[in-house]
């Protein structure tokens, strides 16, 4: 088993450099970071529902929070957790992930997923009912220019004409595509072009029937079995031991977004808690 932590990055919160070194020394596996460009006034519900809170307004830039951290650390992997690609142009986006993926030697953890907050992806010029075919063609795209030296993509919603980009991503072919969803049609989308599913597991009641449909569909398409990411994990054993015995390859921890004093208490916790399961 494999843990990492998610924190907000803000303007009040511990530097994303020093959270990522400090989880680095502490054994994390991976550190991940959202991700929202703004919050329109008039924005949709929270996803868990209530009020959104303050920390969705303020998260920093994503790329630039994943490069603090990238330079800062020499080993744990940094994920976008997760990328709105509804919301970002695919030749740009595609030149930054390969660029952090350079800059950390392999590091980069591509969590991407279609957002909830319907004004904040229409300020972005994308339609909400269309942002899965949007978010698929634009991975499909992402991939393209990754792997090939002249790359080309033409669908009904992303299409552009020969080009060269570099650099490549030193992950081959490129870093894990990882889908943040869980709606009707996450595992659907997983097989089809992600390379693991990382849903919100509390939010889950059937989680288990989930996973065996994930790799009933991944069987059927001729893939091998998809790994599985539990996000957002309560921070104890009982948790913990439901994703080992569900079979995860990662926990993943939320911690406050806050600064140092209120944020290295929690991690302390956390890291005890996952020496508990060190080899799992």
């Amino acid at each position: 088993m494999k843990f990492g932590v998610h924190i907000f990055a803000t303007d009040y919160s511990i530097r994303p450099g020093e959270v990522a070194k400090e989880a680095e020394d502490r054994g994390f596996e991976s550190i991940w970071f959202p991700e929202h460009s703004h919050m329109p006034v008039d924005h949709s519900p929270a996803p868990s529902g209530g009020e959104v809170e303050k920390r969705y307004y303020d998260t920093l830039d994503l790329f630039v929070t994943m490069g603090a951290a990238v330079a800062a650390t020499s080993k744990i992997n940094v994920g976008s957790g997760v990328c709105l690609i509804p919301q970002r142009h695919p030749i740009n986006t595609a030149k930054a992930v390969a660029s952090l993926d350079q800059l950390s030697g392999g590091r980069i953890l591509f969590g991407v997923g279609g957002g909830w907050n319907k004004p904040e992806m229409q300020h972005h010029g994308t339609e909400p009912a269309q942002r899965w075919k949007l978010m698929r063609e634009r991975i499909e795209a992402m991939k393209a220019i990754w792997t090939n030296s002249t790359a080309e993509y033409h669908g009904d919603l992303v299409d552009f004409a020969p080009i060269h980009q570099w650099p490549k991503p030193v992950q081959q072919p490129h870093p894990p595509i990882i889908l943040g969803n869980a709606g009707p049609r996450a595992l659907q989308r997983t097989v089809r072009y992600a390379d693991e599913w990382m849903p919100i597991a509390r939010r889950i009641e059937d989680l288990p029937a989930r996973l065996d449909e994930l790799q009933e569909l991944a069987a059927a398409a001729g893939r091998d079995p998809i790994p599985f990411t539990g996000y957002g994990i309560e921070p104890n054993e009982e948790a913990v031991e439901e994703m080992i015995n569900l079979g995860a390859t990662r926990c993943v921890l939320n911690l406050p977004a806050a600064g140092a004093n209120e944020v290295m208490p929690v991690l302390e916790k956390q890291t005890r808690l996952v020496e508990q399961f060190a080899g799992a």
